[in-house]
């Protein structure tokens, strides 16, 4: 029995749940989500989401967590909404945003400049003798994830001193380089 799945999720105020032939469709004061759902069935009782697999087959059970979380992280993310910070490590790395273009130098020959998508916001700090930092919020777990992913992909952090960009507050594994 997965334990996660059968725990049913709280509906906050101001936040509300529709079901709909398999489609949920969560509303809340920072946007819009729908996701569809096979496998299971969700049913709203007084004011929580419940999730039910229809069978104990393999694929029903690994399913029913999965499906719990998400409906979880879509409520949490039209009523709270979601943030990363990524951490630019490395002399002459900057980041500048004008709007949803965001502005990057990280050694190559040419600046990286990527449209973000308008459901994520951006935003830029950089302060004097610190690294430059860019904040991205949006109420879509799954999207957030994927931009962050894809600028982390552009310069991963090296292990050896640690450069390109990193999550803010993640651990790198780092290595001893050459002995003398």
């Amino acid at each position: 029995m997965s334990r996660i799945g059968k725990s049913p999720v709280v509906i906050p105020a101001g936040v509300t749940v529709e079901v709909n032939e398999g489609v949920v469709t969560v509303k809340g004061k920072l946007g819009q989500l729908s996701q569809e759902f096979s496998d299971v069935s969700v049913k709203i009782e007084e004011g929580n989401v419940i999730v039910e697999r229809s069978s104990d087959h393999k694929d029903h059970r690994s399913k029913h967590g999965l499906y719990r979380s998400l409906i979880s992280n879509m409520i949490t993310g039209v009523s709270e909404g979601f943030t990363k910070e990524l951490e630019l490590v490395g002399v002459g790395y900057r980041a500048a945003n004008q709007g949803q273009k965001l502005d990057i130098a990280l050694g190559f020959s040419h600046n990286i400049v990527l449209e973000v998508v308008p459901e994520v916001k951006v935003e830029t700090v950089s302060e004097k003798g610190k690294n430059p930092i860019i904040k991205l919020a949006s109420h879509d777990k799954q999207l957030l994830g994927q931009v962050a992913a894809k600028i982390r992909g552009f310069r991963k952090p090296e292990p050896y001193k640690g450069k390109g960009v990193k999550f803010v507050g993640e651990v790198l594994r780092r290595k001893a380089g050459k002995s003398a």
